[in-house]
């Protein structure tokens, strides 16, 4: 039984003939009152006063008349111009804890997406240059949509667009023939190393500008895949995947495609073709663009005054490329929001290429994340390392840890755990657009809306569960013997309704490419479940009152578990 359903059946069959509305619009305007007191669902009916000729209170009234007695519902009240609907709230506990025992870790999951490919485009480093902290809010928030997109049945293919093409390799190369050391790369701390000689070339670049030519024609000869530096720039690309191996496996984080720049190099040629054969392209200034100043946008330039290709052209070719191999449902870049142009020239020209898949193609920007007053410029070197935050956060929290639970196993792994989702949870707490500054003291706070409290409530619960276990005997749930009327105290009905949330707070969140929405969802839950677990002693010594709140707390651990995977955290059970 699915009250909001039920509601809505219910609904649509009462009103639709006389307001014209649909299930859908009835459900958009359903609300929830902000005082349990005044139901579990409100209808407003101020929307429905034109077509259906009558002041609010009227319709709220004979709308109460035609629904009569609903299934599932207590009690239904017209209260001025709102139509407040109260569940019954055992058959209500009944339905909520019997989907998240009988789900478990898919509680929430669904069919929605089935035959339905979604490409993610995240993270996207750029080849011998830092995987720097700016990197965090791409490759979580990519991770988090990949997992949640997954969790609602669609095949997700992850993609990291490398940026591993450009007259930067030229550079690279030049500075590790006159001063790079092979063995010292490989042996040492790679990617510093190729950060110093990246460094080094700009510094000796300015006292001698003639190493910018040499530069180009390095890059030159890569395009040309002449051996020597053909070779050259693909050992940068290993090194630099072996280095950051280790911050992906930190975040567990996989991708199904490294197809980056370079990959798409043979088939811009078609491309470009594509675009002069339609008459979208033309010549300007000795560069081949496409107008777009009929849209309000500058051109989008396709190749340079050189003859040499820029991000659009390969992404195009990249976009083209994926809807062939993959046939996407969707696909999504996430990338910060300092590239809103480009997205809107790029998606654009697909557009008029007739590419009637372009509007599948979203941009999900994202504010910048900046942290203790620092700034980011590879060229001067005081880039900050992701992989020295992640470790530093460890760190942090191993010591909170040794004197917050000194006698606890496992204190690193642990330690790792929450650490690591301290961060991944401060970025995803708020609104992706936003602009946000990482803070050690609020990440790892234990008592805030954190990971690291979040994570704390999971394992509070798996503690009570362990405990009951060792009491009872480890025995599966029986839901048929337990009486759900015990739940009906206003911690119990709080904690029910944050549950049940969840599943509707997933698919908005796939819907709005908004995963702090979870993050929200997992903090309302934990919040709730403290209430209860300070309100009402879960191991009672009535038998019947302790297996309807350890039912309640098995629950409550699943959608946190589940809430917490979803943003790319992992739920410790002891902490």
């Amino acid at each position: 039984m699915d009250f909001k359903d039920i509601l809505l059946t219910a609904l649509e069959s009462a009103v639709s003939e006389a307001s014209g509305l649909t299930k859908q619009q009835l459900s958009d305007m359903l609300e929830t009152p902000p005082n349990p007191e005044m139901g579990d669902f409100a209808l407003p009916c101020f929307k429905l006063a034109r077509s259906m000729r009558k002041a609010p209170p009227a319709i709220a009234s004979e709308l109460r008349d035609r629904l009569g007695d609903l299934e599932g519902f207590s009690r239904i009240e017209a209260a001025g111009g709102y139509l407040n609907f109260f569940t019954d709230k055992s058959a209500y506990a009944r339905t909520v804890i019997v989907r998240a025992l009988t789900e478990g870790d898919a509680y929430g999951s669904s069919d929605e997406g089935r035959g339905k490919n979604v490409c993610v485009e995240y993270s996207s480093i750029n080849i011998a240059k830092p995987f720097g902290i700016h990197h965090i809010t791409t490759t979580v928030l990519g991770n988090s949509l990949k997992r949640i997109y997954d969790h609602l049945g669609y095949h997700t293919i992850s993609i990291n667009h490398l940026g591993d093409w450009g007259t930067q390799f030229g550079k690279m190369v030049v500075a590790y023939n006159k001063w790079g050391d092979r063995e010292r790369i490989e042996n040492g701390d790679s990617m510093r190393e190729l950060v110093a000689l990246y460094v080094k070339f700009h510094e000796e670049a300015e006292k001698d500008p003639s190493l910018e030519d040499e530069a180009r024609a390095a890059f030159h000869r890569i395009e040309m895949h002449e051996p020597e530096e053909w070779a050259l720039f693909q050992w940068f690309k290993d090194v630099t995947l072996k280095d950051v191996a280790r911050v992906y496996d930190m975040l567990g984080i996989t991708f199904d495609s490294y197809n980056g720049e370079s990959f798409y190099e043979d088939k811009m040629p078609a491309i470009i073709k594509e675009l002069a054969d339609k008459g979208i392209s033309k010549l300007d200034k000795g560069m081949t663009i496409v107008d777009l100043s009929d849209y309000d946008m500058p051109p989008c330039i396709i190749l340079k005054s050189d003859g040499s290709t820029i991000y659009a052209t390969r992404d195009i070719a990249a976009a083209k490329y994926r809807k062939e191999t993959y046939d996407f449902y969707k696909s999504l870049y996430v990338v910060a929001y300092q590239q809103n142009l480009h997205f809107r020239q790029f998606f654009k020209v697909l557009e008029l290429m007739g590419y009637e898949w372009a509007k599948d193609c979203v941009h999900v920007n994202f504010g910048m994340i900046s942290m203790e007053d620092m700034t980011f410029s590879t060229r001067k070197g005081n880039a900050i390392y992701l992989e020295d935050v992640l470790n530093a956060a460890i760190e942090k929290t191993l010591e909170i840890i040794k004197v917050k639970s000194p006698n606890l196993e496992n204190k690193e792994e642990v330690a790792r755990k929450v650490g690591i989702g301290a961060l991944v949870f401060s970025v995803l707490y708020n609104g992706r657009i936003k602009d946000y500054t990482f803070s050690w003291d609020k990440s790892l706070n234990f008592d805030g809306e954190t990971g690291p409290y979040a994570q704390y409530t999971y394992a509070r619960s798996c503690s009570v569960l362990r405990k009951a276990a060792e009491l009872y005997g480890e025995a599966e749930t029986d839901i048929e013997n337990i009486d759900f009327s015990v739940l009906c105290d206003p911690a119990s009905a709080a904690l029910l309704r944050a549950i049940d949330a969840l599943p509707e707070t997933i698919k908005q969140a796939a819907e709005k490419y908004e995963p702090y929405l979870i993050s929200r969802g997992v903090i309302e839950i934990c919040s709730c479940f403290n209430k209860f677990y300070y309100d009402n002693r879960i191991m009672d010594d009535d038998p019947a009152v302790s297996n309807a709140r350890l039912a309640l707390t098995k629950a409550a651990s699943i959608a946190i578990r589940t809430g917490l995977f979803l943003v790319g955290l992992e739920a410790p059970e002891k902490m």
